[in-house]
């Protein structure tokens, strides 16, 4: 008995602390639509700021970011996922280049200094 009355005061809480959050995001989307309707430019990212919305947008889903994203267009910011996970999984770090490997500039120096003096 103790137990239903546990049960049902916290799915109480947890169903209006969620319905809060959606009245929340619902606000959010109406102010960042009416905001992005003023402004008649195009919106210019940076790089991280493209990646932080292609990671929740990847999370949201298509359907959501419709509702939701006035930046880009949805299949935009799922690009933009896939770009950053393939620059992620590319390898570049463990890439060796061609060549021999560079050498320490003191060393550099002293070979250049040791060939000026000794030209003959």
């Amino acid at each position: 008995m103790r137990n239903k009355k546990w049960v049902r005061l916290l799915a109480y809480v947890t169903g209006s602390v969620n319905q809060e959050l959606l009245l929340q995001n619902e606000y959010l989307a109406a102010e960042n639509r009416i905001l992005r309707a003023k402004q008649p430019t195009r919106l210019g990212l940076s790089d991280p700021e493209r990646a932080t919305l292609a990671e929740i947008g990847k999370r949201l889903g298509r359907k959501a970011l419709r509702e939701v994203a006035c930046v880009a267009k949805p299949d935009t910011i799922l690009g933009w996922y896939r770009r950053l996970i393939a620059r992620k999984f590319d390898g570049s770090k463990h890439r060796q280049y061609p060549g021999r490997p560079r050498i320490q500039p003191e060393l550099e120096a002293l070979v250049v200094r040791m060939a000026r003096e000794n030209s003959g």
